[in-house]
């Protein structure tokens, strides 16, 4: 071989190492680019532009206050155009340590109508006279078509009641009565006589005071 053709395949078998050098620098730092991100976690795009909220850790204090609805009704209004459909809702309201109320309320959505009841309820408060955990005396009340007949009971006999009438004598703080239900079988009505039968109780303290009395006296 002439030195030319030497020269010529040492410049060749050089060019051929650089190209291979090459390759193999791009392949490392391929796969480095790869691992660095498999190692960087994913961002999600729902994240992105939004702000974290910190839940308070503090408690809100609980009101003394119960509400229980008992019933929600469909109500239609027949006017010039048509009919007005709303809904009726009505809620006892009480605190079980002797104040009780009824609201009834009207209005287009069910929420709206409960959350007017409730007002209405509180506005209406009335305060149940007592006695151990019973009432002092029989007494029926009244109200439209429907009347509700209530007798004291005796320790461990609980709330002898149903639907409306329940409800109000549990959330006025009355663990041992006897009632029965007369006339109207409406909620509505039912829970009015219940009310009504409650404000006409009339406490120890009073009857003593009018006979001239002591409670021991009186209760002997």
């Amino acid at each position: 071989m002439s030195e030319e053709q030497k020269e010529e395949l040492t410049v060749e078998t050089e060019v051929s190492e650089t190209v291979d050098a090459a390759e193999v620098a791009e392949t490392a730092e391929a796969a480095e680019a790869e691992a660095v991100t498999e190692e960087k976690p994913a961002k999600s795009k729902r994240g992105r532009g939004r702000k974290q909220k910190i839940e308070s850790t503090e408690e809100k204090p609980q009101s003394e206050w119960t509400e229980r609805v008992v019933q929600i009704s469909r109500v239609t209004k027949v006017v010039k155009g048509g009919k007005k459909l709303s809904f009726r809702a009505i809620v006892i309201v009480g605190n079980q340590k002797g104040q009780v109320g009824v609201g009834c309320a009207k209005a287009a959505e069910v929420i709206i109508a409960i959350q007017k009841a409730i007002a209405d309820g509180r506005k209406n408060l009335i305060t149940v006279p007592i006695f151990k955990t019973t009432i002092p005396h029989p007494i029926t009340g009244k109200s439209g078509a429907g009347a509700v007949m209530l007798r004291p009971a005796s320790e461990g006999t609980g709330i002898i009641a149903g639907g409306a009438v329940r409800s109000v004598l549990e959330l006025a703080g009355i663990e041992n009565i006897l009632s029965k239900s007369l006339g109207s079988k409406s909620p509505l009505n039912a829970a009015n006589a219940t009310l009504d039968a409650l404000k006409k109780l009339t406490p120890f303290n009073d009857v003593a005071k009018r006979r001239g009395l002591t409670m021991a006296e009186l209760l002997n």
